[in-house]
């Protein structure tokens, strides 16, 4: 029943069932607190962690109130299931104040199947590194092997960043982890550095960068945000110029307390909004 987290600057990681976590969080221009905010979480069961990363627009006060809201839901969803209910009520909580918005993804794992649950609000998609492959790939709702689920639809706005529409539909699915495999949750800085050309290279950049420097299966996961922000000076000749979090998740496959067969069932359905 712990919530763990803020929008300071950050190096250090902590272990939850099933994954050891890792946070980087480096605000832009050497600042004590920037726009992104990071929260871990753990229910009172402790079958389920959830991870959030959230890149607010603006900064100082108005960064700090959005943070401490945000805890508030953690704690408020700690024990529910569906986190597609905590990111309803995120977008209203945005919502209410004009103006504000913010790209978050969530990810809710749950221990005893060994799933990562994923609901994404306009941030940058996770990098998942299976270590079966051998490969880093983006992960989403369409990727090979996951299961996506959820209620129909009742509203056509769906995942878009918090605050920019209300009422907004959220999706998840559901990616199976192996043990050693990787999942990257990171702020957009890492994709919008620029190449020789000027131009943000994108998610290409970034895959083919990761993809080349870092071996997903014999590097220090508390390492990895270090690695990729000195190839990306190296290779563009200049620092990230916003502020740059990321959060990996390493999972090592620890027992979960145990849980009958139906019970496993009967929750990961929970939360996938496929049971009510």
């Amino acid at each position: 029943m712990e919530v763990w987290g803020g929008h300071e600057a950050f190096e250090g990681g902590v272990s939850v069932p099933g994954n050891d976590v890792f946070v980087s969080c480096s605000p832009h221009t050497g600042d004590v607190r920037g726009g992104d905010i990071y929260y871990v979480s753990n229910c009172a069961a402790g079958i389920i962690s959830r991870f959030v990363l959230a890149d607010v627009a603006g900064h100082g006060s108005v960064v700090s109130s959005t943070a401490s809201g945000l805890r508030d839901l953690m704690r408020r969803y700690i024990n529910t299931p569906d986190q597609t209910k905590f990111a309803r009520a995120l977008n209203r909580r945005f919502s209410s104040d004009a103006g504000r918005f913010a790209t978050a993804v969530l990810v809710s794992y749950f221990a005893p199947t060994d799933h990562a649950i994923i609901c994404n609000a306009g941030h940058p998609r996770p990098l998942h590194f299976s270590v079966r492959t051998r490969r880093w790939a983006f992960v989403d709702s369409l990727s090979p092997g996951v299961l996506a689920a959820g209620k129909p639809r009742e509203l056509t706005a769906a995942n878009l960043p918090l605050g920019v529409i209300h009422p907004t539909s959220y999706d998840q699915f559901a990616l199976k982890l192996e043990r050693g495999d990787l999942l990257l949750l990171y702020s957009d800085a890492f994709l919008e550095a620029r190449g020789a050309d000027g131009k943000p290279w994108g998610e290409d950049g970034l895959l083919n960068l990761i993809q080349a420097t870092i071996d997903g299966s014999a590097s220090d996961p508390s390492t990895i945000r270090e690695k990729l922000r000195h190839e990306v000076a190296a290779r563009t000749g200049q620092p990230l110029d916003d502020d740059s979090t990321m959060i990996v998740l390493h999972h090592n496959a620890s027992d979960p307390p145990d849980q009958t067969l139906k019970e496993r069932i009967v929750v990961l359905g929970k939360m996938l909004g496929v049971l009510s």
